[in-house]
């Protein structure tokens, strides 16, 4: 079984207008859970991995965010999808963590707990931070234009070895080719 992380916010779900303080502010992306259930039948295992600052800064209770995955996980399963696990960093950007992105810190964690080896692994997101905690362990870097990716498409460098799919269904497209 395979392994692809995912980020949440501009990815899965529609980015707000700042963070998404509840379950009722959570709605997905057209396509995205069709593509996360494409995934699960593809025998991937899916892990989100997302920076919530706002329990950092005391927006949101773990008991909310607790929720809005909660709804999130539902929402995934009626569309015939499995979201295995969700892997958060509660630190805001003041805070020296190395788990929030760009850092690799959940990557590797979970990559330890299973007991793999992080290179080649799908990073799909929407964000420079997310392509640099791909990159920083030799996973597959891949950023979608939806949530912020527009602007994190336009602030690439030639160099820099990243896909760029429209939406995660195109980036699913990619992935099981």
């Amino acid at each position: 079984m395979n392994l692809v992380f995912l980020g949440r916010d501009g990815v899965i779900n529609e980015l707000a207008n700042g963070p998404v303080l509840s379950p009722e502010a959570w709605r997905p992306l057209p396509g995205s859970l069709r593509a996360i259930a494409r995934l699960t039948h593809a025998r991937y295992r899916v892990v989100v991995a997302t920076n919530q600052p706002a329990l950092a800064s005391g927006e949101l209770d773990v008991g909310t965010l607790h929720r809005i995955h909660e709804k999130m996980h539902r929402e995934v399963a009626a569309e015939g999808g499995r979201i295995e696990a969700v892997i958060y960093c509660p630190h805001d950007e003041r805070g020296q963590c190395g788990c929030r992105k760009p850092e690799p810190g959940m990557f590797l964690e979970i990559c330890q707990r299973l007991r793999l080896d992080p290179r080649g692994i799908p990073v799909i997101g929407d964000s420079g931070a997310d392509m640099a905690a791909a990159r920083a362990v030799g996973a597959r870097a891949m950023l979608v234009r939806t949530g912020r990716g527009r602007v994190a498409e336009a602030r690439l460098e030639p160099e820099e070895a990243v896909e760029v799919h429209d939406d995660l269904a195109a980036a699913v497209d990619g992935l099981l080719g």
